[in-house]
């Protein structure tokens, strides 16, 4: 039997089984539908993550050896590592804790003395100031920036001198000249100066004991770690810090996984009861088939290219109205004042839509599999015989 023919057949039961057709197109379109959805939401959730927490964060860590409390020498490191392919930014800090102090109200937090511009280029740290200058820091002495919920604990406001110190050391007073906000626990704990304030603070010469990177690409944060440790340094990626943030990602991703596979495999078992329908119903035209002469696997065919076409069929309406619902849901507004952003995110990946297809015409092609088998086993004589 030629294969057009065949597909001839299997066109006819799809056709003229409207009902049931529509049914099993229905069945898998729905489980592909959520399938899209949760894809895109996930991409989003994701993407959104990585935007608010790696984004934010150094990529590449550089410390201190071991035995040793500071980088020495850090202005011709920070050169050479501009030099590694991959490198954006690099911003090298002295911080410690400090103790701060406005009239009754005290507060320890981490003095951090950084050179603004490079900070800003590594952090994105301007972009948080709520009110004065994160880059003022650069052009005038002992001057800091502070969050705003530490300024509210303190009761101080910009251009307020503010007293700080820390164990063994005078009491030196500073004016604030900006405040940050990141809604984050840093708001409190946190305060910028200058490199130059902080090594004067703390007593130290031109030394740091932090570097931060930024790269280029996030992903490749090990592996720029492992160039910079081969140069005899101490560095660590943002994976190796916060392995959290991969390990909250892995955790829902597989979940998501498993849930929409189960999904996926109950429409597939509609399509496989549907077609075990077609096979009771078809009988005695199957037996004149074979009758006819149409081998077995002709009648096999038959019945594995209906299985294909219906999951082709629910997988392409399913793809479409996933799609069409989730940029409809992505365009909602969200009151930001609650979730800290403004819509939900949603990202339409057209790799993974494309591979979704094709995993549901094949799990399909698949589901056909045992009612064709059953089909092919039929005896023409019996079948011909049963109606």
């Amino acid at each position: 039997m030629p294969l057009k023919f065949e597909l001839f057949v299997a066109l006819r039961h799809i056709v003229y089984r409207k009902r049931q057709t529509i049914l099993s197109v229905g069945a898998i379109g729905i489980a592909v539908m959520i399938l899209v959805v949760s894809n895109a939401f996930m991409a989003g959730f994701t993407d959104k993550l990585y935007e608010s927490t790696v984004n934010d964060m150094a990529h590449v860590t550089i410390t201190p050896e071991e035995n040793s409390e500071y980088i020495h020498l850090y202005k011709n490191l920070q050169s050479e590592l501009y030099k590694i392919n991959g490198i954006k930014a690099v911003s090298p800090s002295l911080a410690g804790d400090a103790v701060l102090r406005n009239e009754d109200n005290v507060k320890n937090v981490l003095f951090k003395g950084i050179n603004p511009r490079d900070e800003d280029a590594v952090l994105s740290t301007s972009e948080d100031i709520i009110r004065g200058s994160f880059f003022g820091l650069a052009t005038s002495g002992n001057t800091i920036v502070i969050g705003d919920d530490l300024a509210d604990e303190l009761e101080v406001g910009l251009d307020d001198r503010i007293e700080i110190s820390f164990p063994g050391s005078e009491t030196r007073f500073y004016r604030i000249i900006g405040v940050y906000d990141t809604n984050t626990p840093l708001d409190s704990t946190l305060t910028y100066t200058s490199l130059q304030t902080a090594q004067l603070f703390y007593a130290t010469s031109d030394v740091v004991n932090s570097i931060s990177i930024k790269l280029y690409d996030f992903n490749q944060d090990r592996e720029i770690a492992q160039q910079i440790e081969d140069k005899g340094y101490s560095a660590e990626g943002w994976t190796e810090t916060n392995p959290e943030i991969l390990q909250t990602i892995t955790i829902e991703t597989i979940s998501n996984n498993i849930m929409l596979g189960f999904i996926l495999l109950i429409a597939s078992f509609g399509v496989i009861s549907a077609l075990n329908m077609v096979v009771m119903e078809k009988t005695k035209e199957i037996g004149i088939l074979m009758a006819m002469g149409a081998g077995k696997s002709g009648i096999r065919n038959i019945f594995i290219l209906e299985s294909g076409i219906l999951g082709f069929l629910g997988a392409v309406a399913g793809t479409i109205t996933g799609i069409a619902i989730a940029l409809s849901i992505g365009n909602y507004d969200v009151p930001s004042e609650l979730y800290h952003i403004d819509s939900i995110p949603v990202i339409i990946r057209y790799n993974d839509v494309l591979l979704t297809i094709v995993i549901v015409f094949i799990l399909n092609l698949i589901a056909g599999v045992y009612p064709a088998s059953r089909a092919a086993k039929m005896d023409p004589v019996e079948a011909i015989a049963t109606h």
